[in-house]
């Protein structure tokens, strides 16, 4: 019997902590958990509640006052930041509320950027050429249902079509750990449908695993397992 592949994501007793002058203030408290290859997890909870300051700590975005973490089997806790973000563009995708799209670029230009970063920085993954990255960004918008629109700028696009450049984009290093933070908070019920529809369907084709900050317990409950957390503590999680 094969052993089962190591977890993609794996959180011990992760603290954080402010200082603000002579007090301190909390807003994670000893949060553990693990998320297999491929698995989905929502994680909510009320604002203030320290959902995306755990999406952050789990992303190497920030570092954690104690406790570990664990991406793609490697330990963040000792990395600097250059290293961190090198561990971000191998294995990791972003999808955010608030797009992030470069206004300057096209819709296939925004796609391609995570890829050109990594090669640019000499990251690792498979390195492709030119003509192989622009076809792999068209057949993403093409997936995503704005092949029609890859030489649009962002002020050309709805906030429906811009939240799709950002899922493609998302996908194009092929990620094994794709973080979303609150990715339909700025569209209205119909788009946000839609959105939902392209990232769990993208994530499921591409075997991704998904980290999922929301408001919305209906989106909750479309994952795999859902952790709870009420003032920095985790109060439940779902058994995946």
């Amino acid at each position: 019997m094969e052993n089962p592949p190591p977890p993609v994501l794996e959180v011990s007793r992760l603290t954080k902590t402010y200082r603000s002058g002579d007090r301190e203030l909390t807003v994670l408290k000893e949060v553990s958990f693990t998320l297999a290859a491929g698995a989905t997890c929502a994680i909510v909870g009320p604002s203030g509640s320290g959902k995306t300051t755990l999406l952050g700590l789990c992303a190497g975005l920030d570092r954690a006052s104690s406790g570990s973490v664990r991406l793609a089997g490697v330990a963040l806790d000792d990395l600097g930041e250059d290293a961190r973000a090198r561990v971000r563009n191998e294995h990791t995708g972003f999808v955010f509320q608030n797009f992030q799209l470069v206004p300057t670029l096209t819709a296939l230009e925004n796609v391609m950027v995570p890829a050109e970063l990594r090669a640019g920085n000499g990251h690792g993954g498979v390195r492709r050429k030119p003509a192989e990255l622009a076809a792999e960004a068209n057949d993403l918008l093409q997936k995503v249902g704005l092949a029609s629109r890859e030489g649009h700028y962002p002020t050309q696009l709805s906030g429906g079509e811009q939240q799709r450049v950002a899922l493609a984009r998302a996908f194009i290093n092929r990620p094994r750990l794709l973080f979303a933070d609150e990715p339909t908070g700025n569209l209205d019920a119909e788009t946000s449908d839609r959105v939902v529809e392209l990232l769990l369907g993208l994530n499921s084709q591409s075997g991704t695993a998904l980290v999922l900050v929301t408001h919305n317990p209906e989106l909750a409950a479309l994952t795999g397992r859902t952790i709870r957390l009420r003032d920095g503590a985790m109060v439940e999680a779902s058994t995946p």
